[in-house]
């Protein structure tokens, strides 16, 4: 069921074990949507939170009905925290934030006053990151360019939370393992046009970091799976298919050669390796060729059976006598404070 989009802006926040800050995080967040002009929710995610941050919001939420929270029965990740956020928001832009006030929420009207220009995903560049060398910067740096190069979006910093989105785009698909760094790069798979601005970053001052040097490693698997999405979710053979046909084309050359060996060179071919060779390689090319099968029927079945379209629509002209399907306008008052201090309360 695709949830209405009724309001203007969801806000949404994960969180793990972040009792020392959610309070703060929720009222800084508050401060500058409600000062907007514009409807909006906050959705805190609760990701299997074992402290009291979750009893502190419940609280909150009693006083704000547009505070709203989910909370998961256990720790399933960030990645999962994200995309129930997005399959409940009700907004047509979600921004997303870390709930450990490290991003500075004032930096949301910008973000808003550059999607006016035409951008699906507007990223916030933490220019000034305020955080640990060798565990965080630098798997960070590692990170972005590996990102970078594999799926050509271009952003120097895919870890900052700090992010809009226009709803459509981040709708288009879902989220699963460790994807939520990758999804401007699932946005430019549905068509986003995508872009960063500097924004303001603090130093964590409660609780700890969540996150380590084991992120490099899930970054170079998740990779795989981006790329694959990204080139060849539609046309699975073309990949599959097309490494068959080298294999067997290499074989062929192989055989060839066995052929040269026996007649004019008089090596046996039964005492040949290179016969051996030629027939692993046919094999494995006819296998990828039949995975490849395999994976254009798995591909069209997932498609067909649950509805899922291969395409975004930007908007239609006199199609069945009406306008429909435009981007979104957004008018948001500008109440931008770019200071390096930390706002008070």
């Amino acid at each position: 069921m695709v949830q209405t989009k009724d309001l203007d802006l969801s806000v949404i926040i994960p969180f793990y074990n972040e009792e020392e800050n959610v309070a703060e995080a929720y009222q800084r967040a508050h401060d500058v949507v409600s000062k907007l002009g514009v409807s909006y929710e906050i959705i805190f995610i609760d990701d299997g939170s074992t402290d009291g941050g979750y009893n502190l919001l419940c609280s909150i939420a009693a006083r704000d009905s547009r505070l709203k929270i989910i909370r998961f029965t256990r720790n399933f990740g960030q990645t999962a925290a994200m995309s129930a956020g997005f399959k409940e928001a009700r907004g047509k832009i979600y921004i997303t934030l870390d709930a450990d006030n490290q991003n500075d929420p004032r930096d949301i009207p910008a973000l808003l006053t550059k999607m006016k220009e035409g951008y699906g995903v507007v990223s916030g560049w933490r220019k000034k990151r305020q955080d640990r060398l060798i565990t965080r910067k630098f798997p960070s740096w590692f990170a972005n360019f590996l990102i970078s190069k594999v799926t050509k979006v271009g952003l120097r910093d895919y870890g900052c939370t700090l992010k809009a989105y226009e709803a459509r785009y981040v709708d288009a698909f879902t989220l699963y393992g460790e994807m939520h760094r990758f999804i401007p790069a699932y946005a430019r798979i549905a068509g986003a046009k995508i872009t960063e601005i500097p924004v303001n970053h603090f130093p964590r001052t409660k609780g700890r970091s969540k996150y380590g040097l084991s992120r490099i490693f899930k970054v170079m698997l998740d990779l795989l799976t981006v790329k694959f999405l990204g080139s060849f979710a539609t046309t699975p053979l073309y990949l599959f298919g097309g490494l068959g046909f080298v294999f067997e084309g290499i074989a062929v050359l192989i055989g060839l050669l066995v052929l040269y060996q026996k007649y004019f060179q008089h090596i046996f071919a039964h005492r040949n390796p290179l016969l051996l060779l030629a027939v692993f390689l046919f094999v494995l090319g006819v296998l990828s060729t039949m995975m490849g099968l395999m994976a254009e029927l798995l591909m069209r079945t997932y498609h067909e059976s649950q509805g899922k379209p291969v395409y975004l629509v930007q908007e239609k002209i006199n199609l069945y006598g009406r306008i429909a399907i435009r981007p979104y306008v957004y008018h948001v008052r500008d109440h931008r404070h770019h200071s390096q201090d930390r706002p008070s309360g």
